[in-house]
């Protein structure tokens, strides 16, 4: 056994765990648990260190960082001996947006000998074929709201926050911030209906492609439809789609249009 998965929930970690042709070692965040996946071993924040030393002494040598954990806080009552030195790292870490703060976790994993490895890279056809994959197709609203959608998740790059807005008649509804997409679609306006806007998703420019690449799921879709949205639009190469085809099935049965675009695309 030579890869560990650094688990939080969701249905990655276990998509992951299922294309390897030897069983990883799945290690839990602690209040994170993966979906249909058993953790070999559960870990905090606090006890990183112990973790790591673990890692490296039952001959792991590369990490997926894969599933969702909250944003965590530091008790340093909870703290062991080997991850207190660590601890000016997660004091910036916590300090930093997403993108900053993944950015120092993955320097600790490689400073300790292990190297990050993304899930894309493990599971290559997490990655979407781009094209629409719904029988229904974005008519030129949305087309024009898609193309409004990627041009907000640019400008929001540089403030290191979020992966995903609504966008309905190329009016702003919501941007994901810290409660994430579940979040985010669960408090837009009612006007989304009449908009019949759409949720775009995409990885922010200077994305640590290795540990938080954005995701989307059935889950996705039916909260997507439960919200009022007409569809569902991500970045080809840049978004995974865990269950392709249950998705295109439930798109199909909700009516919603979903769509992998292309950077490019009018």
């Amino acid at each position: 056994m030579s890869l560990a998965l650094i688990a939080g929930r969701g249905g990655l970690p276990a998509r992951v765990a299922a294309a390897q042709a030897e069983p990883p070692l799945v290690c839990a965040y602690e209040g994170c648990a993966p979906d249909g996946l058993k953790a070999d071993l559960t870990f905090r924040l606090e006890t990183l260190g112990s973790l790591l030393a673990h890692l490296l002494g039952v001959g792991i040598r590369e990490v997926c960082l894969c599933g969702a954990i909250d944003r965590p806080t530091l008790d340093p009552a909870k703290l062991d001996m080997r991850t207190a030195p660590l601890v000016p790292q997660f004091k910036q870490a916590l300090a930093a947006g997403d993108n900053g703060a993944l950015e120092v976790i993955k320097t600790i994993f490689e400073d300790h000998g292990l190297r990050v490895v993304g899930a894309d890279e493990l599971v290559p056809d997490l990655l979407a074929d781009s094209g629409v994959l719904s029988r229904e197709l974005p008519d030129e609203q949305m087309r024009r709201d898609a193309a409004r959608g990627a041009a907000v998740l640019d400008g929001l790059a540089t403030l290191d926050i979020g992966q995903a807005c609504v966008i309905g008649r190329e009016q702003l509804y919501g941007v994901e911030a810290i409660g994430g997409t579940d979040h985010l679609l669960t408090t837009l306006p009612e006007a989304v209906r009449d908009a019949r806007a759409v949720l775009c998703k995409g990885p922010k420019t200077g994305q640590i492609r290795e540990i938080d690449l954005p995701t989307i799921g059935p889950d996705t879709l039916r909260a997507a439809h439960a919200a009022g949205l007409a569809g569902v639009v991500v970045k080809a190469g840049g978004v995974m789609l865990l269950e392709r085809d249950a998705c295109v099935a439930l798109a199909d049965e909700l009516g919603l249009v979903l769509w992998v675009r292309e950077e490019d695309t009018a």
